[in-house]
């Protein structure tokens, strides 16, 4: 999509016409009779009309967008923002107003900003990102003519010195759409070897080195964590991916960690019809590892990054893993298996080893892993769990900079008595699933290693009716927000240590 910026003029003169026939209008609360005048007569009284019909008054703009075909056929979508509305509601109002004029699938979309400077250049972000996001159909396998995706944006009004950050905001739709198209693609085209040569072909083309750790390989390491689960499928494809970027200049470490279950059956102990449906969605947190090494190697960030992806299924057959077993893990840490549906935090064992074996500054992990997230917090925010009270500050900050919400919990180590076992080093989990979202993170905290670590369980990888600027359901949670994380991460560490300590 191409992003065309005007600063100048908020609306044509005489006579020249407007970029596009779908517009939308981004005014300021309160709307006040000086901004209205400012638009051309015959919109700004449709505008009222509209208005005057569903009993409405100009401040109702701020609460609800309003629809209004003009009389020279264009469709008018008009909203009205609060400066000191936060980045999540600024999205969630520019996502309805825009997605009207969406719903036509048109080539071409204006938007036209109003207000103060600030407003502005905080409305130009959030349009933008909304407009990629949500212009850009998901490849489906679905009959018929697939959507137009939008190609030109014109953005009318946009304060001067915005290019790069506008730059930066196209980057972050892109990689999210990355992570969404992922995500809901069905299972039987996004196996652990399909995913593995669409990885390999994004290397290829992004200038990343691409190392295959295949089962083969993962059973002379002894990364028996990780070959359990893949043991009971059929195709032997698992595989835990290495993606490395190493740019000049780089001044830290990072690693990413994303769990790729490309389908869960919850093995011997499976899953029902209405819990397995949907399952091919359970390799989300790889795909926000994927997306995010996307964008922040794209926004060329001075960070070494280690990628890694736990690409598995978990199938029940009679090669399966199963209750009871006890499994050396690549650390050597031995595991009581307890539910053979906690699979997701098995191959997430072995991957952090590796990850921790590359000496990474921090690891950042990605898993849609416990139900009891889900219960905790429903699906509108994620929770994360970090090894510092310093790295939660920066979890916060970089949910309020994105609109992708999070809550931090403390997993503190006498949880680690939960998970005591009789036969083993530790526990998988407990059968009940009380406080499942904590365990797992002290069960994970055992292969981290001694880097600085962030747990994030993806409770909002899927609302229904979208979430935030982003309209479907599957929404890419996670990859703006890491960016967001990651470039404060390196600003902090860029601070002499009395600043830090001071902060």
């Amino acid at each position: 999509m191409t992003v065309s910026l005007r600063s100048k003029a908020l609306v044509p003169t005489a006579g020249e016409p407007w970029p596009a026939r779908h517009v939308c209008l981004v005014l300021p609360v309160p709307v006040d009779k000086r901004t209205l005048a400012s638009l051309p007569d015959g919109w700004r009284a449709a505008i009222m009309a509209t208005l005057k019909r569903r009993h409405l008054d100009l401040d109702a703009l701020g609460k609800e967008a309003c629809s209004i075909h003009t009389a020279d056929g264009t469709l008018l979508s008009v909203t009205a923002l609060a400066p000191a509305a936060s980045v999540f509601d600024q999205g969630v109002t520019l996502r309805k107003a825009l997605q009207p004029l969406l719903d036509e699938h048109p080539q071409d979309l204006a938007v036209a900003l109003y207000g103060d400077e600030g407003l502005r250049a905080s409305a130009a972000e959030r349009a933008v990102f909304s407009a990629c996001v949500n212009g850009t159909p998901l490849a489906l396998p679905k009959s018929g003519k697939p959507a137009r995706a939008l190609k030109t944006l014109h953005l009318l009004g946009v304060p001067a010195g915005l290019d790069a950050a506008l730059a930066r905001t196209q980057t972050l739709a892109e990689a999210n759409t990355l992570a969404r198209q992922l995500t809901v693609t069905p299972p039987n085209a996004l196996t652990p070897a399909l995913f593995r040569k669409r990885v390999a072909l994004l290397a290829k083309q992004s200038g990343w080195t691409c190392k295959v750790l295949d089962l083969p390989t993962l059973r002379r390491m002894k990364a028996g964590a990780f070959v359990a689960v893949a043991q009971g499928s059929e195709q032997a494809d698992a595989a835990i991916v290495h993606l490395s970027w190493k740019p000049r200049g780089a001044r830290r470490r990072l690693a990413l960690v994303g769990k790729g279950i490309c389908f869960d059956t919850g093995g011997h102990n499976l899953k029902t019809a209405r819990g397995m449906y949907g399952m091919h969605e359970d390799m989300n947190g790889a795909a926000v590892a994927l997306a995010t090494l996307q964008a922040l190697s794209s926004l060329r960030m001075p960070v070494e990054i280690h990628c890694f992806l736990a690409l598995a299924e978990n199938h029940l057959s009679p090669r399966a893993y199963k209750q009871n077993d006890v499994i050396t893990a690549l650390n050597g840490t031995t595991i009581e298996i307890v539910h053979t549906d906690a699979e997701g935090r098995m191959v997430l064992a072995d991957t952090l080893t590796l990850a921790a074996r590359e000496k990474p500054d921090l690891i950042l992990d990605y898993a849609t892993l416990t139900g009891s997230m889900v219960t905790a917090l429903g699906t509108r925010q994620c929770g994360v769990i970090a090894s510092r009270l310093e790295l939660e500050t920066l979890a916060r900050g970089a949910s309020v900079a994105t609109g992708e919400r999070v809550v931090c919990f403390a997993a503190e180590a006498d949880y680690d008595a939960e998970l005591e076992s009789q036969v083993a080093d530790v526990k998988q989990c407990l059968q009940e699933g009380e406080a499942d979202h904590l365990l797992a993170a002290r069960f994970l905290s055992r292969f981290k290693g001694d880097a600085d670590w962030i747990h994030m369980d993806l409770s909002a990888y899927r609302h229904a009716g979208g979430l935030g600027a982003v309209a479907s359901a599957v929404n890419g949670f996670g990859v703006a927000w890491s960016c967001a994380l990651v470039d404060a991460w390196l600003g902090e560490a860029a601070k002499p240590k009395d600043a830090r300590r001071s902060a």
